[in-house]
């Protein structure tokens, strides 16, 4: 029997869309930064400790509570206007982003998707390996590249 859902650890446990993740720090951590570079939240993935936890933060419990770095304190002073863009809920797309990663790794992993490089796009897309539906498009995301922080 198939795993319903994504496990690579036990130290964040989150439900998201019927679904339950659990990842263990390294990853969880990786995968929140690159939600955050991929809305353009951030412009690179390289974080100081203290930036990446008020990101791990933000998006395990959905708000900071006490900022330890200067993109924390930069999320909570500009919440008003950070927090949604053009509609859409920062703390939902980078779950969204999360979560989306992990469960296409675990439909690799099941070899219910497999990946493969796209000539066209010059990047990874993912295939049914039996043949069904070519390549799964990824919907697009949002950007916060106005909001986007930046280091003084």
């Amino acid at each position: 029997m198939r795993e319903a859902n994504y496990t690579s650890g036990s130290d964040f446990v989150v439900e998201f869309v019927g679904y339950r993740f659990s990842f263990n720090v390294a990853d969880f951590e990786q995968r929140t930064v690159a939600a955050a570079v991929k809305l353009r939240l951030l412009a690179l993935s390289e974080l100081e400790a203290e930036e990446t936890a008020d990101l791990v933060e933000l998006v395990a419990d959905g708000r900071i509570a006490d900022p330890r770095s200067g993109l924390g304190r930069y999320l909570v002073r500009n919440w008003e206007k950070v927090s949604a863009q053009e509609g859409e809920s920062l703390v939902y797309w980078l779950r969204k982003i999360v979560f989306r990663g992990a469960w296409l790794d675990h439909r690799v992993k099941e070899r219910l998707l497999e990946i493969v490089w796209d000539e066209q796009q010059a990047e990874f897309a993912y295939r049914d390996p039996r043949g069904g539906r070519a390549l799964l498009e990824l919907a697009p995301v949002p950007s916060w590249q106005p909001l986007q922080f930046k280091r003084r």
